[in-house]
């Protein structure tokens, strides 16, 4: 009996803590924490018209009313936002420190050009965003401005020839990845150039990070077959490795290196999940009502 007790006290002990993370402005969405996770929800938002921060102390999550988005870096510490509107004629990012609530506003781009989704290189130094430019009513993609968080400057390089939807963000490397034709090409932060290109690789899944944890594998929307199928490809040849038996609605970068963060269908709604490399859901992180969803919901994480 004693060692019953011990043993089942033993399991109560090891079991991984959960938590019901609530959602502000979701309508009642909770997501499911648990000790241990790879990666930690710290921002999330509804469109660009409500942006929501997580404190530093892990806990509730505040509405960022002056930002239409914003990232944390990888460590925590720093948050990455973007400004509603412009300031003195230029768009700015605005750098807070999440432990002391001190805020640094950086100098982008000039307007009419407007320089947003904040993409944290790994090393969590730079910040890189996309420039674009309304022409005929449509956004256009101009080329990407490289924030040196450290030195507080920012450095606009145009590029000319980007793909319609092209956005820019970091590969392991250090290198910028956008959307080139139906694959993705790589170029040089500090002056545009292009470094190597994968043709029909597919495109991207971001905004979040499409390279798995180790850069060893990249996810893809597949170039070819059943739409919304995911692929996954080698970055450095640029070769579709496998086809995903799985089509979410989006992805959210990836768990850890053999599970990715997706939305899918579900019984007239959808869920936040984990899915293996096989397509197979192994954990639901949240419910999603359909009206939710519908409100251009978008989540983002840092490695824990």
């Amino acid at each position: 009996m004693i060692a019953a007790i011990a043993l089942a006290l033993s399991l109560t002990l090891s079991a991984p803590a959960t938590a019901d993370v609530t959602l502000p402005g979701t309508g009642g969405v909770k997501y499911l924490e648990r000790a241990g996770d790879p990666v930690r929800l710290t921002a999330y938002g509804l469109g660009t018209g409500r942006t929501y921060l997580r404190s530093a102390a892990g806990g509730t999550f505040a509405w960022e009313k002056t930002l239409t988005e914003v990232s944390v870096a990888p460590g925590g510490r720093l948050a990455a936002g973007v400004p509603a509107a412009y300031r003195s004629g230029y768009d700015t990012l605005v750098v807070t420190d999440r432990t002391t609530g001190k805020s640094t506003r950086i100098r982008t781009v000039k307007k009419p050009l407007t320089a947003s989704y904040a993409s944290w290189s790994r090393d969590g130094k730079k910040v890189a965003l996309t420039v674009e430019q309304k022409i005929g009513g449509t956004w256009r993609a101009r080329g990407f401005t490289v924030v040196d968080v450290a030195a507080k400057t920012a450095r606009t390089v145009g590029i000319s020839g980007l793909s319609s939807g092209a956005g820019f963000w970091w590969s392991p490397d250090g290198n910028l990845v956008a959307r080139h034709g139906t694959g993705l090409r790589l170029y040089r932060p500090s002056d545009g150039a292009v470094m190597r290109t994968l043709a029909g690789v597919g495109l991207p899944t971001g905004p979040e990070d499409a390279f798995s944890p180790s850069g060893r594998r990249l996810a893809t929307w597949c170039p070819s077959g059943p739409k919304g199928q995911l692929c996954l490809a080698d970055p450095i040849t640029g070769t579709i490795a496998r086809r995903m038996s799985v089509r979410p609605e989006a992805v959210f970068g990836w768990w850890d290196e053999s599970h990715l963060i997706t939305v899918m269908a579900h019984q007239g709604a959808y869920r936040l999940a984990v899915v293996d490399l096989g397509g197979k859901v192994t954990r639901v992180l949240a419910a999603l009502p359909a009206r939710t969803w519908a409100a251009e919901l978008w989540v983002s994480f840092i490695r824990s």
